[in-house]
């Protein structure tokens, strides 16, 4: 495919929460589209991530950065300014999970997933909206929400809290910046074939009680009218579209991407 063929060529995108997962998948798509991508994530990792991508031809570059510091998140925003002149894409896809029964559910992991869910996301929504206010090319803002921004799973509060709070967020937003030609969406995964998945799979099988590794995983995934579990490629494929210029209509929206989980 040429360059000028690609959908993303010439612009910029950032992808928070990048060194795995589904951000890995949202980041290795938009640069196969011909975007410039900065990765971006707090664990070291995004590093060989990021050199991966390079080795296959990609134009990306990492940068280690907090999502709920925010110096941290203004000098990230304020290096891809200095480094590209603009920033077309920003995907705030950084987020934790942990399970806990409400009554043995600490302060502090209360607003430790807060903290990286929702207030990273506001951190990074409003370095985002000022960089791309002042090279004046709109953009759009895709936040991650989830399916638990639908229905709150059990022994998750703290995490369904901070996902509804993200498609409020969304929402709000998108109202103050659509006429400065910027839109602003949520994508809400499901069950997806990640590290963060087997970890859920684990913590709430023992809390359920009798389920082996996997076998929770299996008996939800049964229950996917699709009939799968997703991928981070089935996230990257809505978020293409979010992103497009064809997408230029849509805003205020949180999309799940699911299986057909849910249908609301």
């Amino acid at each position: 495919m040429e360059p000028s063929h690609l959908r993303f060529a010439g612009r910029v995108v950032l992808v928070t929460g990048a060194a795995r997962g589904i951000g890995q998948g949202i980041a290795a798509r938009f640069a196969a589209e011909g975007a410039t991508v900065v990765l971006a994530d707090r664990d070291d990792a995004v590093i060989e991530t990021s050199q991966a991508l390079e080795a296959k031809g990609a134009s990306v570059f990492a940068v280690t950065a907090d999502v709920t510091v925010p110096e941290q998140v203004d000098g990230l925003f304020r290096e891809v300014g200095d480094r590209y002149g603009r920033l077309d894409v920003s995907v705030h896809n950084a987020g934790i999970i942990t399970i806990r029964p409400l009554a043995e559910l600490s302060l502090t992991e209360w607003r430790q997933v807060l903290d990286v869910n929702t207030t990273g996301t506001f951190l990074c929504c409003r370095a985002a909206i000022q960089l791309m206010r002042h090279f004046g090319h709109g953009g759009r803002i895709l936040n991650a929400a989830s399916g638990q921004a639908r229905q709150g799973f059990i022994y998750t509060p703290h995490y369904a809290a901070s996902k509804f709070g993200v498609v409020g967020l969304t929402q709000s937003l998108a109202k103050e910046v659509a006429r400065e030609g910027i839109t602003v969406n949520a994508y809400c995964p499901g069950i997806i074939s990640t590290d963060m998945w087997d970890y859920n799979d684990r913590e709430w099988g023992k809390l359920l009680g009798g389920y082996q590794p996997g076998e929770l995983m299996a008996k939800w995934v049964s229950e996917i009218p699709i009939g799968r579990a997703g991928t981070p490629e089935d996230v990257a494929n809505l978020l293409m579209f979010l992103a497009s210029d064809e997408a230029s209509y849509i805003t205020g929206q949180a999309i799940n991407v699911d299986g057909g989980m849910f249908m609301n």
